[in-house]
């Protein structure tokens, strides 16, 4: 089989990636430094997912999945947009909820074509596993950003400021009913920090991403019934799903 040719938006991005690279050893972020050569590792994972699975992934869904791994190396660490723009933790993690659950739905879809399997299953369960294929890479990235910020600090999960707190233990008389207080100052290490509010650590940024994640993955889920039960139909389904070659079904 003859080597595919790299897409326009592939090659723009590498030679992004490689001109970050070239710039941050220039300024001594070696760190950085390598997180650009890990982004070009990372590019590689379509074309190995293709030759070890025997697969077509489609141009849509693979630009995609290289333009979110720019977006979350080289411009969400690299050049701070994670910090710089509040939402883009949200989009990447939204995105990544509609990844996961095309990766989900087409390992699932390949099985149920495949005629090694004789279990066939409903578009609707396909796309039910797809979505808690989804949901649980979301979990197990979550409990990693939780590992690395226990273990090295790292602030993965990035803190909220809470104008207010509600809580039973605030109660006085002790009762099961949570009392609102409006916090405009913190106390930390005896100095005064006018914060506007109370300093979460993790619990809304967890659950935000989970959220968004589940957006993501039901958005896909929904894409993906429609396509399978309009096999062969629909540009954009088919532009996000990847298909097993034909020799590869035969075989």
């Amino acid at each position: 089989m003859a080597a595919e040719k790299r897409t326009k938006i592939e090659l723009v991005l590498m030679l992004l990636v490689a001109l970050s690279i070239v710039r941050q050893f220039f300024l001594g972020n070696y760190h950085n430094m390598f997180l650009g050569i890990l982004t070009l590792i990372l590019f590689m994972i379509p074309k190995v997912v293709e030759r070890r699975f025997g697969v077509s992934i489609p141009g849509g869904l693979k630009a995609v999945i290289l333009i979110f791994i720019f977006s979350a190396e080289i411009l969400g660490e690299i050049h701070a947009f994670y910090v710089k723009i509040p939402v883009w933790d949200t989009v990447l993690h939204t995105t990544n909820g509609f990844l996961m659950a095309a990766i989900g739905f087409a390992m699932i879809d390949i099985f149920n074509r495949s005629e090694r399997f004789s279990i066939r299953m409903s578009p609707y369960f396909v796309a039910f596993v797809a979505f808690c294929f989804s949901m649980t890479v979301g979990v197990l990235w979550e409990f990693f950003e939780f590992g690395m910020d226990w273990f090295f600090q790292t602030d993965m999960q990035k803190d909220w400021i809470l104008p207010a707190i509600s809580s039973v233990k605030l109660n006085p008389e002790g009762a099961n009913i949570p009392v609102k207080v409006a916090i405009e100052s913190v106390v930390i290490n005896g100095e005064e920090w006018k914060l506007g509010g109370y300093l979460d650590v993790g619990i809304v940024d967890t659950m935000k991403d989970l959220m968004v994640n589940f957006i993501g993955a039901v958005v896909f889920s929904a894409v993906g019934i429609l396509y399978l039960k309009q096999r062969g139909k629909g540009k954009l389904a088919a532009s996000l799903i990847p298909q097993v070659r034909e020799e590869e079904q035969k075989g």
